[in-house]
């Protein structure tokens, strides 16, 4: 039984939660109360875990051998317990933090004991030999993704691809010993891919010392996030993955633009996609006081707080949509502030459509904090920014149509060996035909070899942007096939007599329908 086979069997359990009455948006929030406990149980079994986490009488084998009203009894009797360490009588069960912040205010909607007696035994049937080979954390991951590809909105709209995270871990490469943070954790995948890149550098840590490797596990990684079902998701995953983090795990609960960001200790590598859209509230929801440029826009808020908690030297790679890179006034400041205090190496242009937000249009930022001679450097950081369009003349990609590993590995190869974009670096690619696509006109062709305006990867001087672009990062030369030739366009007073033609045509249909109704009553 391969993954996606569990992954997909699990993932029809949520047709017993429907027949139960449960809503759509709780269909994992509810099954993964439940999996967690079983995959703890597998993990113990397998000797992944030395000690079971979970206290006696809250495991598995206290479920799947009773049956009736007596299961689902006992089961939010459990759920209680790992909630709130104490029985029902008030007794002490455990004083687990992490265990506690796993299941804070878990609850099950589960009415039917023959519902919850259906899903444990259909998870007892499962193949876990086969899942424990690949990682129970990875079964896990694919679980959420699956989760997110089924969802049209939640946590689903903001779920970053994982080819998209492993690339970005790739080029970034963090090391053991460095502090690594997420100020919007989501359900901790960047963590995760980074914690699994070092893991893979070093022997699955046999090769660091004892106390390196309590590091890693208790204090390597640390991400906030705003939503608890959504930290419970990322609590539960870290966990899987043997990353324990402090004594509030390795996700904490609160908000980074608030008073948890700000007292956020300096990280020497941050990986993040914040959320999109703009605070709800305006500036009133984003507290902090510590950020020079007020701005009720949540990326160039997020942004502010990741090249600032960055320690001298330290990288971040970052997913913004375009609105971050083009956006006046304050959205100047930021990028101003930003490429002064950093070395901005590095942009690649998302295609569109592999974020289930659709139409969303996305860039991962790539910058070093200091410059490349200095990383004590504050002002001037930045010389060149290379910029990547993976966006022009890409496919739609979705369900039928899946973004890759391979359509990111041009990129890598250009970018370098280098986390820090310093690699030698030679402009001229021109992967998934980007020979044949037309180029646009614009100030970014203009005195430009042809050859080179054909290529997908470019340079552009800081001294460049500030004079021909106003600081805007908005950088684009090759022409979407898709897009509509403004130059081209009819006047604006043929455009708008044609629409009130439409508009006038559109109303004579109305009044006729509304006519023939008429007569039929």
């Amino acid at each position: 039984m391969t993954q996606n086979d569990i992954v997909q069997k699990l993932w029809n359990l949520c047709d017993v939660l429907r027949d139960d009455g449960i809503n759509y948006s709780d269909y994992v929030t509810e099954l993964v109360l439940l999996l967690f406990i079983k995959m703890v149980h597998e993990n113990t079994e397998a000797g992944t875990l030395k000690k079971h986490p979970l206290p006696e009488g809250c495991r598995w084998t206290d479920l799947n051998n009773k049956s009736g009203i007596n299961l689902l009894n006992d089961y939010k009797r459990i759920l209680l317990s790992l909630s709130t360490g104490r029985d029902a009588d008030g007794n002490l069960v455990h004083d687990d933090l992490l265990i506690s912040a796993i299941y804070a205010d878990a609850q099950t909607r589960l009415r039917e004991p023959r519902h919850l007696e259906q899903m444990i035994k259909t998870l007892d049937q499962i193949d876990w030999f086969s899942a424990l080979k690949d990682g129970l954390g990875d079964l896990y991951e694919g679980l959420l993704e699956k989760n997110a590809s089924e969802t049209k909105s939640g946590a689903g709209q903001y779920f970053t691809p994982r080819a998209l995270i492993n690339s970005m871990v790739r080029c970034i490469q963090p090391q053991a010993g460095e502090v690594i943070q997420d100020p919007a954790a989501g359900t901790a995948g960047f963590l995760i891919a980074a914690d699994q890149y070092i893991k893979s550098q070093t022997d699955d840590l046999f090769d660091l010392k004892a106390h390196e490797q309590v590091f890693q596990k208790t204090r390597a990684f640390v991400g906030i996030e705003l939503v608890p079902n959504t930290r419970r998701l990322a609590l539960m995953n870290c966990l899987l993955h043997g990353m324990e983090g402090d004594e509030e795990g390795v996700v904490h609960l609160g908000n980074a633009l608030g008073q948890a960001g700000a007292s956020l200790p300096s990280a020497k590598v941050i990986l993040a996609n914040p959320p999109f859209g703009t605070a709800k509230g305006g500036e009133a929801s984003i507290t902090r006081d510590d950020l020079t440029y007020r701005t009720s826009n949540k990326q160039l808020a997020f942004l502010q707080h990741i090249y600032r908690n960055l320690k001298p030297g330290g990288r971040a790679a970052v997913v913004l949509p375009d609105n971050v890179l083009f956006e006046a006034g304050v959205g100047t400041d930021v990028r101003r502030d930003l490429m002064n205090k950093c070395n901005l190496h590095t942009i690649l242009r998302l295609p569109t459509g592999i974020f289930y937000a659709q139409g969303v249009k996305t860039n991962v930022l790539f910058f070093t904090k200091g410059s490349a001679n200095d990383i004590f450097q504050q002002e001037n950081c930045t010389e060149n920014v290379w910029v990547y369009d993976l966006r022009t003349n890409m496919p739609n990609f979705g369900k039928r149509t899946p973004f890759g590993d391979h359509h990111l590995k041009p990129f890598e190869q250009v970018y370098g060996e280098d986390p820090n974009g310093q690699s030698s670096r030679q402009e001229g690619e021109y992967s998934f035909n980007a020979e044949q696509i037309d180029t646009a006109d614009s100030e970014e062709n203009q005195n430009v070899d042809q050859r080179l305006a054909h290529s997908r990867w470019r340079c552009f001087s800081r001294q460049w942007i500030a004079e021909h672009k106003g600081d805007s990062l908005d950088i684009s030369w090759l022409k979407d096939a898709d897009s509509v030739d403004a130059a081209n366009l009819p006047e604006p007073s043929v455009l708008a007599a044609e629409a009130k033609e439409e508009l006038a045509a559109a109303l004579e249909g109305l009044e006729a329908l509304l006519m023939e109704l008429g007569k039929a009553e």
